[in-house]
C-alpha cells in the first residue's frame, strides 16, 4: 500500500511541477506587466516634460537633410565666376567648378536669366551635380566623379515639340508693332528685319498697306504653351507690290545662311539699317547744329527712337572703343576689317558684354538708344567710316555675298520648291 503511493506521487508529480511552473509564469507575467505599464507612463510623463519638448524642438530645428539643393537664375551683370563665388563651398571646390563649366563650349556665352540648379552633400561639404540650363530646350548636367576630382557633362533635352509657324499681315504702322498684333515673338522680328536690314530702309523703304509673310519655328512643351522660338525658315516682305523672298539654306555642312529666289545671299559687309522701329531724323550732310547753334558738318545718320531701343552691331568685328565719347554720349566703335568701322552715340547704355577688344557678330545688340552727350531727345547717331573717311551711310553699295551656282544651286532648289509646298501647306491649314 505504501509502494502504492509513493507510486502515485510519483506518477502525478510531473502535473504538479506544470501547475506550479503556469504559476510562476502568470505571477511574472503579471510583474512584467506591471512593469511595462509603469515605464510606459514614466516615459510619457518624461515626453510631456516642457523642458524636453522645448529640447527636442531645439534639436530637431537645427538638424539639417544631407542634400540640399540652391537655384539660382543669372542677371546682367553676372559672370560663371561670380555665380560660383557665391556658393558656401571652400575655395577649392569653386575652381574645380568653375574649371568643368568653362570647359563646356556651350556655356561660352552666359545669359541672362540662364537657370542654375546646384545640389550639396552636407555631409561631404561638396556639390555633387549641378544643372545649367543652355536655353528653354537644353541643359547640362555636370555629375561628379568619384575617382577625380572632377564632373562628367550629359546634354538632356527637353520634351518640347517643335512647330512650324506661318504668319502674314498688311503693314498699318509700323512693321513691328504689326508683327506684335500678329503675336509674333520680338526675338523673331529683330532677326527678320536683320535679315533684311542689309536692303531695306525700314525708316523710308516701307510704305503703309506694304505687307509680309514669315515661317519660323516654335517649341511648346506639353501643355501646348510656346517656351521658346527656334530660326526663321522662309520671309518675304512685299514693297510696293515688289516680293523680296528670303529662303533659310544650308549650303556647307553647319552653314547655314538666307538666300533669294536666285541663289544669291543676301549677306553684306553691313546693314543699311542697325536698328529697328526708328525714323530718319538728321541726314548726313552740312546742317544746322541744334545745341551749338552754327552750321556744321553731320558726319553721320541719326535714327529718332524711344530711349532703350535695342542697336545692333552693322557688321562683324571688333569693339575698340565702348565708353564715354564726349558730344557723343556714351557710344561703341567697331572695326569690321580693313576698310570699314562703325560709330555708335548717344547710347543710353551698352549691350551685355561689350567693352574694348570684344568681338562681335552682325545683329548684335551693342546697345540701347538713349540721349547722352550733346543730344536734344532719344536717338542713335551712326557713322560709316570707309578707309579712315566718314561717307554716308544710306549711299553706301556693298557687293552682296556668296552666289550659289552648279550642284549647290541645284540643290538649293530642291530645297526652296520644299519650302513653297510647305508654305502652301500650312496657308492652307489657316483658310
Amino acid at each position: 500500500m505504501k509502494y502504492f503511493k509513493l507510486r502515485s506521487l510519483k506518477e502525478y508529480s510531473i502535473f504538479f511541477w506544470l501547475i506550479f511552473i503556469a504559476i510562476i509564469g502568470i505571477i511574472t507575467s503579471t510583474i512584467y506587466s506591471n512593469t511595462k505599464n509603469e515605464q510606459s507612463f514614466q516615459i510619457k510623463t518624461s515626453l510631456s516634460n516642457i523642458y524636453l519638448k522645448k529640447t527636442i524642438k531645439e534639436i530637431t530645428r537645427n538638424l539639417e537633410p544631407r542634400y540640399k539643393t540652391e537655384y539660382y537664375i543669372s542677371k546682367s551683370g553676372d559672370t560663371y565666376e561670380s555665380i560660383v563665388n557665391n556658393l558656401d563651398i571652400i575655395k577649392k571646390e569653386k575652381k574645380i567648378l568653375l574649371s568643368s563649366i568653362l570647359q563646356e563650349k556651350s556655356l561660352k556665352i552666359l545669359k541672362i536669366n540662364q537657370k542654375f540648379i546646384f545640389k550639396y552633400d552636407n555631409l561631404s561639404a561638396k556639390i555633387i551635380e549641378f544643372k545649367i540650363e543652355t536655353d528653354k530646350k537644353n541643359e547640362i548636367l555636370f555629375s561628379r566623379l568619384d575617382e577625380v576630382a572632377n564632373f562628367k557633362t550629359q546634354k538632356i533635352q527637353k520634351n518640347f515639340k517643335k512647330k512650324l509657324v506661318y504668319k502674314e499681315t498688311i503693314i498699318t504702322n509700323s512693321l513691328y508693332n504689326s508683327a506684335i498684333n500678329l503675336g509674333i515673338k520680338p526675338n523673331i522680328i529683330i532677326e527678320f528685319a536683320r535679315l533684311y536690314g542689309f536692303q531695306v530702309d525700314f525708316q523710308r523703304d516701307i510704305w503703309k498697306d506694304d505687307s509680309f509673310q514669315i515661317i519660323y519655328e516654335e517649341f511648346v512643351n506639353e501643355k501646348n504653351k510656346v517656351v521658346d522660338t527656334g530660326e526663321i525658315i522662309f520671309a518675304n516682305l512685299n514693297l510696293q507690290n515688289k516680293d523680296l523672298q528670303l529662303y533659310k539654306y544650308e549650303y556647307e555642312k553647319n552653314k547655314v545662311d538666307y538666300f533669294d529666289e536666285n541663289g544669291k545671299s543676301i549677306r553684306k559687309t553691313l546693314m543699311k539699317t542697325p536698328i529697328n522701329g526708328a525714323r530718319l531724323s538728321s541726314s548726313f550732310g552740312k546742317r544746322k547744329h541744334p545745341i551749338l547753334g552754327y552750321t556744321k558738318m553731320h558726319t553721320g545718320t541719326d535714327f529718332a527712337a524711344p530711349t532703350g531701343t535695342p542697336i545692333m552691331a552693322s557688321g562683324d568685328g571688333k569693339v575698340t572703343k565702348a565708353g564715354w565719347c564726349g558730344g557723343g554720349g556714351n557710344c561703341v566703335k567697331i572695326k569690321h576689317n580693313s576698310t570699314y568701322q562703325t560709330v555708335y552715340a548717344h547710347m543710353s547704355k551698352f549691350g551685355r558684354g561689350i567693352k574694348r577688344g570684344a568681338r562681335v557678330k552682325q545683329g548684335q545688340i551693342i546697345g540701347y538708344v538713349g540721349s547722352t552727350g550733346l543730344s536734344t531727345g532719344p536717338h542713335l547717331h551712326y557713322e560709316v567710316i570707309e578707309n579712315g573717311k566718314k561717307i554716308n551711310s544710306q549711299k553706301l553699295k556693298l557687293p552682296s555675298g556668296k552666289v550659289l551656282k552648279g550642284n549647290e544651286r541645284k540643290s538649293f532648289e530642291v530645297s526652296k520648291i520644299k519650302i513653297d509646298v510647305l508654305k502652301s501647306n500650312l496657308i492652307s491649314k489657316i483658310n
